[in-house]
């Protein structure tokens, strides 16, 4: 199931091998001097995100490929959490890679006040994926910029000022995206930007609506919405932002009804609705967005992360045509100096074009329908720490608890330290064999890349089997 190789084994991909993937060279090849070095400057000199800087030790990488990196070391990990749920497309395509340099050899950089072909064809591209009348696309660096300015957009198109965003989300780190993301990253930065309200979106397997069937859950959760609205004045709400599938707060999957029913109350209320597809867009969920397997038409979708696997950092909003108007005549307030940055936007139309060359939609698709749901469900019926497992395409969570019964999670909410342990334990026993998992609070995700073959997951799922035998072992009801 995993693979060690001796040191020197461990090289930068140059080639490309029998997948059409980057493939390793000896004339890279790479030593544990390297790594001693590579580990020294961090330690030293980077200051890493969401860290306590003394008490971290990141592994050094040294190359990448397809669905695996691989350490200075020589040992291979396949990869069950696209870094940050981002490499769709996998590791060192050579077609992306090639879109890349080709267009630093034409033209490096240009400022968002010109045009150029590599912007427009991104904008047109993204622009003919996107549903309904989202025909124009404002660029950023990333997701939480994205999130930034669509509510920003939202207030200036409304002249409305509040927003309802979910307890259960994440939308980034920047001032404005970390008021509306719900979850405990938010706390540190409090008091944040005025004017956000939060919400209970539908979790059916911890419904705070005690909802015993999916559509129970949906007629209480959209009941919830309206009482938030009564209470807070529906005229003074500009925006309800939602993950289309939430992401890293559990892959909650929203019942039958549910987003239609938001988009109405939107509709009634004259409020704009943002989908953030940040995580759950371009093949991650089957589709090019997310929010297609509703057939809802969101005002906004929020864009990063998948739209070029993060080889070249690029985010953005898709407008809709109502929307934009209210900027025809009217200066739009913000800017970037590096939006539609000409190599992230050669990255992106390179990567669409993969994309429907390759069929990686309907691979994603097929993986999750054939191969990680059924993989997924026959190791719940095996394993009496595994709660719940939801998913699409290649976005899946397995939620693990102490017991089935009580569904008492297998850690705290939040948990930190000694509360931790069986989490951690169950992480270090993925990545002893080979596997690099995606570790939430109680659930391990399933998110490789979308290009992952079904044996290659497979061989995940295997490993996943092992590793829940130590999460396991901390349960205490009946199987």
């Amino acid at each position: 199931m995993t693979t060690t190789e001796s040191p020197s084994a461990a090289t930068h991909p140059t080639a490309t091998d029998s997948d059409g993937y980057a493939a390793a060279s000896p004339l890279a090849a790479v030593t544990s001097a390297d790594e001693a070095r590579v580990r020294r400057d961090d330690r030293a000199h980077v200051f890493h995100s969401w860290s306590a800087q003394a008490q971290i030790d990141p592994l050094p990488i040294a190359s990448a490929q397809g669905s695996h990196f691989t350490d200075y070391e020589g040992r291979r990990y396949l990869d069950f959490s696209s870094q940050l749920v981002n490499v769709n497309i996998g590791y060192q395509h050579p077609k992306l890679v090639a879109a890349i340099q080709e267009q630093a050899g034409r033209l490096t950089t240009i400022g968002p006040p010109f045009a150029n072909d590599a912007r427009s064809e991104a904008a047109r591209l993204i622009a003919e994926l996107a549903p309904g009348d989202l025909n124009r696309v404002f660029f950023t660096n990333g997701g939480a910029e994205a999130t930034e300015n669509a509510i920003r957009m939202a207030r200036l198109h409304t002249g409305r000022q509040k927003v309802l965003a979910a307890y259960r989300s994440y939308h980034g780190a920047t001032a404005g995206s970390i008021t509306l993301t719900g979850d405990p990253r938010r706390w540190p930065s409090e008091p944040g930007v005025p004017g956000v309200v939060h919400y209970w979106g539908p979790y059916l397997y911890r419904s705070a609506f005690h909802a015993t069937t999916e559509q129970e859950e949906t007629e209480r959760a959209l009941q919830h919405l309206r009482d938030l609205l009564m209470v807070e004045g529906a005229h003074t709400i500009a925006a309800i932002i939602l993950e289309s599938v939430v992401g890293t707060n559990g892959i909650l999957v929203p019942p039958p009804g549910y987003l239609e029913g938001v988009r109405a109350i939107c509709d009634e209320h004259g409020i704009v609705m943002i989908a953030d597809e940040v995580m759950s867009g371009f093949a991650r969920c089957g589709e090019w967005f997310a929010i297609d397997h509703w057939g809802v038409t969101p005002d906004l979708i929020c864009f990063a992360k998948g739209v070029n696997s993060g080889y070249v950092p690029l985010g953005g909003v898709v407008i809709s045509e109502r929307i934009a108007q209210t900027f025809d005549d009217r200066p739009y307030p913000g800017g970037l100096t590096y939006s539609g940055h000409p190599l992230a936007c050669a990255s992106a139309v390179a990567s669409i074009e993969i994309f429907k060359d390759e069929g990686i939609i309907e691979h994603a698709r097929s993986l999750g329908a054939e191969v990680i749901g059924p993989g997924l469900r026959e190791l719940a019926d095996r394993h009496p720490s595994v709660g719940e497992v939801r998913g699409l395409g290649v976005f899946w969570a397995v939620e693990l608890v102490r017991d089935k019964g009580t569904r008492e999670p297998l850690v705290p909410y939040n948990a930190s330290g000694a509360d931790a342990k069986p989490m951690n334990d169950f992480a270090a026993a993925c990545k002893q064999r080979g596997l690099w998992p995606f570790t939430h609070f109680n659930r391990t995700h399933v998110v490789p890349p979308c290009t992952t073959t079904a044996d290659e997951v497979r061989e995940g799922l295997a490993i996943l089997d092992e590793a829940l035998e130590v999460a396991d072992g901390f349960t205490t009801g009946a199987a």
